[in-house]
Formats: C-alpha cells, sequence, structure tokens
C-alpha cells in the first residue's frame, strides 16, 4: 500500500490513524491507494496494538438547537478529514452528566472527549480528571468547549463578555439606554455563558453612566425559543400590570433565545426595531431571514471546530503538553432589529 501511494509506511499509518496531521495531497494518494486495494482498517487489532479506536467523542448540552445542529456539522466534517468517528453525546447541562460521560469513555474505546458544559461546574469534571490520575487510570484526553474555568483543560471559546460589551454597546450608541436581557442566571441556573456576557453587559452600562436595572434580567432555565418566548412574555405582563415602561432594547444572550422573542414582540402588535430593538448572540443560519434580520454577535463555529479537534489531536500525541487556551474572533453583525433612537 505504501509502495503504490508512494510513501513510508509511517505515513499511511498516520492518514489511517488520523491523529498526526497530513498534508491534503499526501493524505488524497493514500487515500485512493487504500481505495484501490479495498483496505478496510481492523479497528479492533487497531485498538489492541496502540490503544487507540479512532473515534472520539463530542458532548453537547443540547442536540436540538441550531447552534448545536451547526457546531456539530462541522466537528463531523472535520473530524472525518482526519480519519476520526465521532459519537455525539447530549449532556443536557447536567454536571453529573458530564463526569459520566468523561468516566465511560474509555468503556466506549473513545480516544479524547469534547466537551461543552455549560453550568459552573467544570470543576467536577476536573476533580474527575485528577483523581483517575491518582488511581492510575489516565482518563481518555479531554478538550472544552465554551467559557467555563478550564482548570488545566485545553480549552476553545469566545470572549464572551467582551462581544457582550460591545454589543450592550452598540445599542447604547444607538440611543438605547433602557436594555434588557434574556439569557441571564439566578440561583435556579447559573450558567458559566451566562454570567460572562453578563459581566460585558454591565461593563457598558457602567462605562456609559447608566444604572443596571435587575428587574430586566430575564432568566431562561433552557436556551431555547420557547423557553425565552415564555419567560419574556412574563417580563412583559409584569411590567404591564404594573404600569412600568417598557425596555427600548433586548439583547438575547443566544440567536435562538431571540427568535421566541422576536416572536412575541410580533404576537403583541409591539414593532421590531420601531418600538423595541432585538439582538443576539451566535449568528445562526436563521437569524438573517428572521423578520426583521437579527443583529448579532458572529464568529466562525468552523474554528471552533478545527481549532478543538487541533488541540486534541496534541493532546492524544503529547499527554503531558501544557494546556491550551485558544480564544476565536467576533464580530458584530449589523442587520434590520436595531433601530437609531
Amino acid at each position: 500500500m505504501a509502495k503504490l501511494a508512494g510513501v513510508s509506511p509511517k505515513t499511511v499509518s498516520n492518514v489511517i490513524n488520523g491523529v498526526v496531521p497530513v498534508r491534503a495531497e499526501t493524505r488524497e494518494r493514500v487515500e485512493s491507494a487504500l481505495a484501490q486495494l479495498d483496505y478496510v482498517p481492523n479497528m479492533s487489532a487497531r485498538g489492541l496494538r496502540n490503544g487507540r479506536s479512532g473515534n472520539i467523542a463530542l458532548a453537547l448540552p443540547d442536540l436540538s438547537t441550531a447552534y448545536s445542529a451547526e457546531l456539530a456539522r462541522h466537528f463531523v466534517e472535520l473530524a472525518h478529514e482526519r480519519g476520526w468517528a465521532i459519537q455525539l453525546e447530549q449532556s443536557g447541562n447536567d454536571p453529573h452528566r458530564e463526569v459520566e460521560l468523561v468516566s465511560r469513555a474509555r468503556t466506549h474505546l473513545v480516544d479524547g472527549l469534547i466537551l461543552n458544559p455549560t453550568l459552573l461546574s467544570m470543576s467536577v469534571v476536573a476533580q474527575q480528571n485528577a483523581q483517575a490520575d491518582l488511581d492510575g487510570v489516565r482518563l481518555p484526553p479531554i478538550v472544552v468547549i465554551g467559557e467555563v474555568e478550564p482548570y488545566g483543560i485545553d480549552q476553545v471559546h469566545v470572549d464572551s463578555p467582551a462581544a457582550a460589551r460591545e454589543m450592550t454597546a452598540h445599542l447604547i450608541e444607538t440611543g438605547h439606554r433602557r436594555i434588557a436581557i434574556v439569557g441571564g442566571s439566578d440561583d435556579r441556573f447559573r450558567s458559566a455563558t451566562s454570567l460572562l456576557r453578563h459581566e460585558g453587559y454591565r461593563a457598558a452600562l457602567t462605562e456609559a453612566g447608566l444604572t443596571e436595572e435587575p428587574a430586566l434580567n430575564v432568566v431562561a432555565p433552557e436556551w431555547t425559543p420557547a423557553a425565552a418566548a415564555s419567560e419574556f412574555s412574563g417580563l412583559l405582563d409584569h411590567l404591564e400590570n404594573a404600569g412600568g415602561a417598557l425596555p427600548d432594547a433586548v439583547f438575547c444572550f443566544t440567536d435562538s433565545m431571540a427568535l421566541g422573542v422576536l416572536h412575541v414582540l410580533a404576537k403583541r402588535g409591539i414593532r421590531v426595531p420601531d418600538d423595541m430593538s432585538v439582538v443576539g448572540f451566535d449568528d445562526i443560519g436563521e437569524a438573517a431571514f428572521a423578520i426583521p434580520a437579527l443583529t448579532t454577535v458572529r464568529f466562525d463555529k468552523r474554528s471552533i471546530a478545527d481549532a478543538a479537534l487541533t488541540a486534541l489531536a496534541k493532546r492524544i500525541a503529547e499527554p503531558d503538553a501544557p494546556a491550551s487556551d485558544i480564544v476565536i474572533p467576533h464580530e458584530l453583525v449589523h442587520r434590520d432589529s436595531v433601530a437609531r433612537r
């Protein structure tokens, strides 16, 4: 096979195993030779030989959301290019389930785990990893995507405080003063991402000399259109019954929640952006097709997947290398859902 492809046996092994990066041109030659010879790798034998299965796990909080679907698609495509198969898992915002995924990884013959925790519980996963090392059982490599404290684990994330501060500052610059947030945290739901985006929102208000109004913090136990619509409706009902003024803008911490908010406002006859501006975060595919098109925070989801897979490959090859912290750039995307007051 190596002779047919014009490469060394080691290069063929690297292509089949998918851990060590191989140039695209070389990979194509090897894959062509594999196809000509109708070669099918013996996964069990390979696992016995090098302790690797060629499988990795990707655990996302909620596979039903548009953001998770888009992100998972990039992971599957890029993992395939590396010769990996992906096992998709759903953590359900449950820290105990995340720990279970880590502890069961070896049983499932998974070479590594990419985890997207949302709650402030990453320390539990880190402790599980540390305890395994103490017990002399090295768990599969872990890479975290998202903004929780990494505790010495490889991490890929967006600078959520900076992005939220920039979005809030944009709303203030366009004349908005009473800005509600949807996706906040409280004692029932403490999301690391929520706290960081709230931090950026609060910083922008402070820089502009504005005072945060706690009543405008809408907590959604699930970051879905339905949950956001229900909780935001509750805020509007409360303000109307109390005779309070409506917010002039709403900053939703995900686009999915923004879609729920847009639905509520349309049903109540509140015009966007004439009566109230609405912005989101993530730039999912539906954001550009909302009515009106949604102003949001964009970052390259493919870059997140690529960086996480690269970090995982390095962690597999170098288990004791220093932990990496990779920040994916972001930008504001200006569309029709924001008016100048």
